[in-house]
């Protein structure tokens, strides 16, 4: 074989070999470096309908559309002229249980139980009396002296002051003993019932007062001053900003190039100014790209969820904005 054939065989093999590499990355042994991974999504949408927990009347609505707010920050008052009327007479209530209770608990007073003492000796002094005229006409119908009939109606007295001796026994007895168990019992449950319902309306009182549950901004003001709202009815949206989330897709080829933790930049149309953030979280189901989300694969493909936290968000980002995220491919891992 002469040289110059030689050096075609071997320029041949070679390029060969340089296609099998390029077109096989090296049959799995290299891999081309794809450098910073780009991803496209949206500032995140949060927001919440704020509406009173109680019926009544709209007295003042301190904050316009667009405002600034911060949590606990008061946004409507209702009128409580009928909220306090109601807590008046549940307190009302309470006292009264309360009174009632006591009484049971302390037994009766001393006043009453000498007055059924007293009451208790009388009849006593009634029924010797009646004793005494019993035994007087026994002996005196016995010799005829009187008739039958006077001294059925002498039996009939005598009788009657023994029960009385007995009815003001028992009452005396009832005045030491005071109330019985399940009456106190029945008093306390009474109080309870009544101190549930005071601070029943004690809550709707608080409730008439509209407070921002988180800072942000006020997104609609749907109602106004002297208007009337039933409870739950939307009187304004609130869209909460920070924390600021993105909300983007990763295709699932590269999915093994991100992890929670992970540093990205964030820009978007128009601001030339670059974010900052972090990879928060990475769904653990795969789902089809959203409408509108666009990335260079078909959208088609299965894409897996992340939020990124923006950790310097300014006025420039605003809710709904399209984002683009940069992801350094090869973090520098610490030593």
């Amino acid at each position: 074989m002469t040289r110059t054939r030689f050096m075609a065989v071997v320029g041949l093999i070679v390029a060969i070999v340089v296609i099998l590499i390029t077109t096989t990355s090296g049959f799995g042994l290299w891999r081309k470096d794809d450098g910073a991974l780009t991803l496209y999504g949206n500032v995140d949408i949060r927001s919440v309908d704020l509406g009173f927990r109680v019926n009544g009347r709209i007295a003042e609505m301190p904050v316009e559309e667009g405002a600034n707010v911060k949590a606990g920050q008061t946004l409507a008052i209702l009128d409580t002229q009928p909220l306090t009327d109601k807590l008046a007479a549940a307190q009302a209530q309470v006292a009264l249980a309360q009174a009632d209770l006591t009484k049971r608990r302390n037994g009766n007073r001393p006043q009453d139980i000498a007055q059924a003492k007293a009451q208790l000796a009388q009849q006593h002094a009634n029924l010797v009396k009646a004793d005494a005229e019993y035994e007087r006409r026994k002996a005196l119908v016995a010799t005829g002296a009187i008739s039958r009939a006077q001294f059925d109606q002498t039996v009939a007295a005598w009788r009657a002051a023994q029960a009385q001796v007995t009815a003001a026994s028992e009452a005396l007895s009832l005045q030491q003993a005071g109330a019985r168990k399940e009456d106190v019992e029945a008093a306390a449950a009474q109080l309870q019932n009544a101190r549930a319902l005071q601070d029943s309306a004690m809550t709707d009182l608080k409730d008439a007062t509209l407070r921002a549950p988180s800072d942000g901004v006020i997104l609609t003001r749907a109602r106004e001053p002297g208007a009337i709202v039933q409870a739950g009815e939307m009187v304004f949206t609130l869209t909460i900003n920070r924390p600021m989330r993105v909300r983007a897709y990763v295709a699932e080829p590269d999915l093994g190039r991100i992890a929670p933790g992970m540093k990205v930049l964030l820009t978007t149309d128009g601001n030339n100014k670059t974010y900052h953030g972090q990879i928060g979280y990475i769904s653990p189901a795969a789902e089809f790209t959203p409408k509108s989300v666009e990335t260079e694969s078909l959208r088609t493909d299965l894409v897996y969820r992340l939020r990124i936290i923006v950790s310097d968000p300014d006025g420039g980002l605003r809710q709904g904005q399209p984002v683009t995220v940069q992801v350094d491919a090869h973090p520098k891992q610490d030593r």
